[in-house]
């Protein structure tokens, strides 16, 4: 399953979201923390406030025993103007008490307070009224008993209870504010560390995905500039990286057949020069051989002498023709077909190698073939002199790679449209895959050309076929030759 290439882009993305998620989450944090102290000192500021305005009302209380009390010993007759600017001033404090007050124990409280004020001043405005009238062991009970011990004291007890829940709160808001500073400072380093592993994983990411790649692709270009054309630039899972080294890879292929094409070119330069020189020095041999032959043919001669004569002057026949064939390797490939058959194109091919299967006692064993007159006839329209010049070949490679007493089967099938003819040895194999786009192939003999099976695919390719090799499962080759009954010539 091929793994899905990510693009750098997207990391880059990636990455650019990440970090901006983590100033997010900072500007959060630092907000969150602002929101909790600015919150925290609202609520100080209110506690502080109520206590404020509670002291304030006690003072006022306290000023208003001291105007009742400058009314009865000093005859002052400003302190009943006095004693009710601070009534007034005192319910402005509890008006002021009841807005800030949150909460129903805080209400309660105020509630509580503000109910023993309003006893306390129904009590002492009384007092007012009463002057005139009242004793001085009257006065004394009524200040002393009924209103320190009485009135006063209670609204002290309700004024205490305030300030004791004022203190909890406070109290109670102390430990938020030093919770929520807690938490601040934990929230704050979070981001810091969320920081850090993102560097650390970054690094290791970046160098992992990209900085590693590009070490292997300059690797890549070090080792194809360097000669090493089969080296390949590893394929990443970044995108453009994966693209760059597809780019080299493919450079490199191209190279390698732009080399084997230069290679092949310089081969068939070589054999250019080489080929035409070599024909040229067994073309006048063979002419001496053949006129001498041509000579000494006299009807006077005994008839197996003559017979020899004749096999001398067709074997130089065909040598000519082969060479020729070579020559015409080295050009594009121009079939002559005639009408022949198979068995014809056998036996010649195999008639000058008689020798060579006589001395190593090789039986080849030949198919049976069709008679002309059948359906299944062998004849063929092809290139008469190629195709032995191919069989001949491929025969030739298969004595030499083949024991002494050993066997060479040729087998015919025929269908409707082709010939298959497979020659089957029981030698050591070849110890190379045969290339049909090769000039030249390997060869173990000591004065091979190697251009014996690159000529038969050429040959074949020509004729409208196809050559197959293969190895044999007990050891030897198998060869395989298709060719149509008819070639279709351009």
């Amino acid at each position: 399953m091929t793994k899905k290439k990510t693009s750098l882009k997207n990391l880059l993305l990636i990455h650019e979201l990440a970090f901006i998620l983590l100033i997010f989450l900072v500007a959060t944090v630092g907000a969150i923390g602002i929101h909790l102290q600015e919150k925290s000192s609202q609520e100080s500021n209110r506690i502080n406030l109520i206590v404020q305005e509670v002291q304030q009302t006690r003072g006022d209380l306290y000023r208003q025993m001291k105007e009742l009390f400058d009314a009865y010993f000093l005859k002052d007759i400003e302190a009943r103007n006095e004693y009710n600017n601070f009534t007034l001033s005192v319910e402005k404090h509890f008006v002021q008490l009841h807005n800030i007050a949150e909460g129903e124990a805080e209400k309660t409280a105020i509630n509580n307070l503000h109910a023993g004020y309003k006893a306390f001043v129904l009590e002492t405005s009384a007092l007012f009224e009463l002057q005139p009238d009242i004793t001085g062991d009257e006065l004394k009970k009524i200040l002393n008993t009924d209103l320190e011990a009485g009135l006063f004291s209670h609204y002290e007890t309700l004024l205490a209870h305030t300030e004791q829940l004022l203190n909890e709160k406070q109290t109670e808001l102390d430990l938020k504010l030093k919770e929520s500073k807690r938490k601040s400072n934990f929230l704050l380093f979070t981001p810091l560390i969320l920081a850090v592993l993102l560097l650390i994983f970054s690094r290791i990411f970046l160098k992992r995905s990209i900085v590693k790649p590009i070490e292997g692709v300059l690797k890549a270009t070090a080792e194809i500039s360097a000669g090493n054309l089969s080296h390949k630039a590893p394929d990443e899972n970044i995108e453009e990286l994966a693209s760059l080294s597809k780019a080299i890879n493919e450079m490199a292929d191209k190279l390698i057949t732009s080399q084997e094409s230069l290679v092949r070119t310089e081969k068939q330069a070589a054999q250019g020069l080489l080929v035409p020189m070599l024909a040229h020095n067994i073309r006048n041999p063979l002419a001496s051989i053949r006129a001498t032959a041509q000579v000494l043919d006299d009807p006077a001669l005994d008839t197996e002498t003559r017979e020899s004569l004749h096999g001398i002057i067709n074997t130089v026949d065909r040598l000519e023709r082969w060479t020729g064939a070579l020559l015409a390797y080295l050009h594009p490939l121009k079939p002559q077909p005639t009408m022949t058959s198979i068995r014809e194109i056998v036996e010649g091919a195999l008639d000058p190698l008689q020798q060579k299967i006589a001395k190593k006692s090789i039986q080849v064993t030949l198919p049976i073939w069709p008679k002309p007159d059948t359906a299944s006839t062998d004849t063929i329209f092809t290139d008469q002199h190629l195709l032995e010049q191919v069989i001949y070949n491929l025969v030739l490679n298969a004595i030499d790679a083949s024991n002494k007493t050993s066997t060479i089967e040729i087998q015919l099938a025929i269908s409707p449209d082709n010939f298959t003819l497979q020659i089957l040895d029981n030698g050591s194999g070849m110890p190379f895959t045969p290339d049909p786009s090769a000039i030249s192939a390997p060869t173990t003999k000591r004065f091979g050309t190697g251009i014996g099976i690159p000529f038969a695919f050429k040959v074949c390719d020509a004729l409208g076929g196809s050559l197959q090799f293969a190895a044999r499962v007990h050891g030897g080759t198998a060869i395989a030759i298709t060719l149509p009954k008819t070639i279709e010539l351009n």
